[in-house]
């Protein structure tokens, strides 16, 4: 008998709603849970087999499978973001930006965590623009830009040893 998972969710967002509702998918509660994962932790990337461990931590017992089919459903409707992690070859899922627009983000390769970076969106927003507008021209329907800069941020940084880096 499957067990249920305990109160998951956060208040979801209506644009997250919206999207869910325009998609077709089901509140079912293997969605639910996914979704609260998610909005825990806005920051947060998981992997499919860190979503599936968090998920069953939870007392959800969900198929690999159908959280495979979930995730990429939840990315496919623009609630989640698939993200590709060339150093363990696997997608990675973030929840996607609601009213963040054209803003880049900052991933760092030891934590996975991201983080926007407001300054310098004028810039971005412009440069997304005109490759919108260049695809156009092409005749094609480009819908996001996605800018990325991947690195290591300051708290998976090793303590700097005073030497100045000379």
């Amino acid at each position: 008998m499957p067990t249920r998972s305990p109160r998951e969710l956060a208040t979801v967002p209506v644009e997250l709603q919206a999207r869910l509702e325009r998609a077709g998918l089901r509140r079912t509660l293997a969605t639910r849970a996914a979704l609260g994962l998610f909005l825990n932790h806005p920051q947060g990337m998981f992997s499919h087999a860190q979503a599936l461990s968090a998920l069953q931590a939870r007392g959800l017992d969900i198929n690999r499978v159908t959280l495979y089919r979930l995730l990429d459903r939840l990315a496919a409707c623009g609630v989640l973001q698939r993200h590709a992690d060339d150093d363990a070859r696997t997608w990675r899922y973030s929840l996607a930006d609601l009213d963040q627009g054209q803003l880049p983000r900052f991933e760092c390769n030891a934590c996975h965590r991201q983080f926007r970076v407001a300054e310098g969106s004028a810039h971005t927003q412009a440069a997304a623009s005109d490759l919108l507008r260049t695809l156009a021209s092409l005749g094609h329907q480009g819908v996001r830009v996605d800018v990325a800069i991947h690195g290591t941020c300051a708290g998976c940084l090793p303590a700097a040893d005073g030497a100045g880096g000379k």
